[in-house]
């Protein structure tokens, strides 16, 4: 194989070599090549190196792991597979973020995971009191869902949905909805919670009002596309739960969002249920 000098390549085919050969950023919506990394290797500890900060968040990932590890053992993942798959995307961010030293980010996710699991589990026991979490009888049907429901979760969770003090959706998510509109009047079973968040700027009054507007505004644009009422709820969080930790244009901007969680209404004789 010949060597070329970099210096005679052209910037426009340089360009193009590093845009489309030589980088692995995600699609939009999407955690890229990184959503899917293996965590067989990823250690909780590091033996040999003094006690520091980012040991303890190891351990509390690796707690969050065992706990999402053990609801899936109870069947979880047929119950309620949305949750599960979601839970299982925040798992492969905080394995990234601990391993690229983002110690904040991590944190925040964690605590974001744990809070999440700790409301499945009990979502598990109230249905486990009653029936059983058992694999589908066609699951063929449930592999499709679970495909469909990460396509959502990929289309509602991005970053950029409004700007500072609005409830006006960014154009760019609007088409989010549409499309996640589309998918979701196919698939009648599925609904959505939707929860509004604010960055840290205003009152924690004003940022509550303002959150439970932009879940309002992100339910209204739904209904226009031709999604009902009944299969959407709405809640505000205020500036309680942000994504990351911090005070910088672009934290606040991650922060101003909505966060949509996708509900599986199906009976257990389909395969799962709801609570």
């Amino acid at each position: 194989m010949k060597w070329i000098h970099p210096r005679t390549i052209s910037p426009i085919l340089l360009a193009t070599l590093i845009l489309t050969g030589c980088t692995s950023y995600p699609d939009d919506g999407a955690g890229g090549m990184g959503e899917y990394t293996a965590m067989s290797d990823f250690s909780p500890v590091f033996p040999e190196e003094p006690l520091g900060p980012e040991h303890g968040l190891r351990f509390d990932f690796h707690l969050a792991k065992l706990q999402l590890d053990s609801l899936i053992n109870q069947g979880a993942q047929w119950c309620f597979p949305a949750a599960v798959i979601q839970a299982e995307t925040k798992e492969k961010r905080i394995a990234r973020e601990l391993e690229g030293n983002l110690l904040l980010d991590a944190a925040n996710d964690i605590v974001i995971l744990r809070k999440n699991l700790n409301k499945l589990e009990l979502q598990l026991d109230y249905v486990t009191g009653e029936t059983q979490c058992v694999p589908p009888s066609q699951n063929s049907a449930f592999q499709s869902d679970k495909v469909i429901i990460t396509k959502l979760v990929d289309l509602l969770n991005i970053d950029n949905q409004f700007a500072v003090g609005s409830t006006e959706i960014n154009p760019k998510y609007m088409g989010h909805l549409a499309q996640a509109a589309s998918i979701l009047k196919q698939h009648r079973h599925l609904k959505l919670s939707v929860t509004g968040h604010a960055d840290m700027s205003g009152s924690a009054e004003y940022n509550e009002k303002l959150a439970m507007g932009r879940a309002k505004q992100v339910e209204r644009y739904l209904i226009i596309f031709g999604l009902e009422t009944a299969r959407i709820q709405t809640l505000s969080v205020g500036e309680t739960l942000p994504l990351t930790e911090g005070d910088t244009p672009a934290i606040r901007l991650t922060n101003r969002r909505v966060s949509i969680d996708i509900i599986s209404t199906k009976a257990q004789g389909g395969g799962y249920e709801h609570l």
